[in-house]
């Protein structure tokens, strides 16, 4: 469905929290080119209703105007599909014809009917205001997921069964290959190796995830598995919790909607703002900005440079805010030196490197100390725990060569920092 013969509405579902089953909270309305959100008089007259975001949606009657420069909320924006998704669903429309179709062609109202309902967050998106049915997963194996993403990335046309399978984790964020996964008492991502990975993309990921956690960071746990022959990284969903009856949901803001930005702008995301943020809203945000600026550090320090704005989130109960565990660590191809992170760290600057980082520390509240030793303390991590990181995840020496001193601890990210680079010439 194209953008000639384009949904025109749709109605917004949410799992309040606590709750396993959703209701009804407003509708979407296509307006000149935008996306209109207006809360439903049943939702406004519940007791226990909550805002979907606030400033953004505040609980109140009659459409709710738009940020500036925003074509559509953003919090709603936040459950949308992003590149995979989206070409999963070209594909379930168009088959072999979808592959060089642009998905710009396709209004946005389209990617949230169509994509699977057990999207991240606790938003869903319906035809109908009264009739809640979730665009369900069919059975599939690893094996059969991960034959199904391949068809896709090739333009292939998939069997009705696969297609609803892989469905299912169209609603996930990012441009990899993935599925979702439930396996008991525990939801999972999975994520997939691509026909266009240069290297062991799935297992940098697993090191660097293991790696994040053995620093200290709150970080979603991570499993390799090996299925037609190629690496599966399952990644824990920390926005689900089984209780007895069903499945609670769990709402989730990413850091560009907390910064009131778009895709578009998404290049002036900045960890100092962010930081504002936490200082002025979080929970717990002494804590908070340790955690975050930790974080950065490690980002820094493992060479993953998409740590963009939506990679960041946190999670939202009505009236607080809390940041999620760490995700999407995934150090970055990387042939030299110089190099910069997709959010700004100080000012204008977004250059990879420890120094910038500690100039930052004071809209953390850290002092210069604590900061140089929160770097340290990752750097003593990484080096002497490097190996048996790799052992786990079967990296082979090659991999190892192509990424150690590239991605993970690249002489680039100390330069302007002698103390931490005579640290780390001290353990080579």
């Amino acid at each position: 469905m194209t953008s000639d013969a384009a949904y025109r509405e749709a109605f917004v579902w949410v799992w309040l929290p606590g709750a396993t089953t959703p209701v009804v909270a407003g509708r979407l309305d296509a307006i000149g080119g935008q996306l209109i959100f207006t809360y439903g008089r049943s939702y406004l007259a519940r007791p226990e209703a909550i805002p979907l975001y606030e400033p953004e949606l505040p609980l109140r009657p009659g459409p709710l105007p738009l940020l500036n420069g925003l074509a559509m909320p953003s919090a709603i924006r936040d459950g949308a599909p992003d590149a995979w998704g989206r070409r999963v669903i070209i594909n379930r429309k168009l088959g072999a014809a979808g592959k060089a179709v642009d998905p710009a062609t396709f209004d946005e109202l389209t990617f949230l009917l169509e994509s699977g309902s057990d999207r991240i967050g606790a938003l869903d998106f319906q035809a109908s205001p009264t009739l809640y049915v979730p665009r369900e997963s069919g059975g599939a194996t690893l094996d059969e997921l991960l034959s199904a993403a391949e068809s896709v990335e090739n333009g292939v046309p998939l069997s009705p069964e696969l297609d609803l399978a892989l469905l299912h984790g169209s609603s996930i964020g990012g441009a990899r290959p993935k599925a979702l996964i439930d396996d008991g008492d525990t939801k999972y991502i999975a994520k997939f190796s691509s026909q266009n990975d240069l290297y062991a993309v799935v297992k940098a990921e697993f090191v660097a995830m293991r790696l994040a956690a053995k620093c200290g960071l709150d970080v979603a746990p991570v499993m390799l598995r090996r299925t037609a022959g190629k690496d599966v990284l399952l990644i824990e969903r920390f926005d689900r919790t089984r209780v007895a009856a069903g499945w609670r949901r769990h709402i989730l803001i990413s850091a560009l909607t907390l910064l009131e930005l778009d895709e578009m702008n998404a290049r002036y995301a900045s960890y100092e703002d962010f930081a504002t943020i936490v200082r002025h809203r979080f929970v717990q945000p002494k804590q908070t900005l340790r955690e975050l600026f930790a974080r950065l550090v490690f980002n820094i320090l493992c060479g993953n440079t998409d740590d963009h704005a939506r990679n960041h989130a946190a999670f939202w109960t009505g009236r607080d805010l809390e940041l999620t565990p760490a995700y999407d660590i995934c150090p970055q191809a990387r042939a030299g030196g110089e190099a910069g992170q997709a959010m700004l760290i100080r000012g204008t600057s977004n250059l990879s490197r420890l120094d910038i980082c500690l100039a930052a520390a004071p809209g953390f509240l850290l002092g210069a100390d604590d900061a140089q030793a929160i770097a340290a303390a990752q750097i003593r991590t990484i080096r002497n725990h490097w190996d048996e990181t790799c052992d786990e995840a079967g990296l082979t020496p090659v991999d190892r060569a192509l990424m150690w001193r590239r991605q993970f601890l690249n002489p680039f990210a100390f330069e302007g920092s002698p103390e931490l680079q005579r640290l780390l010439d001290a353990g080579a």
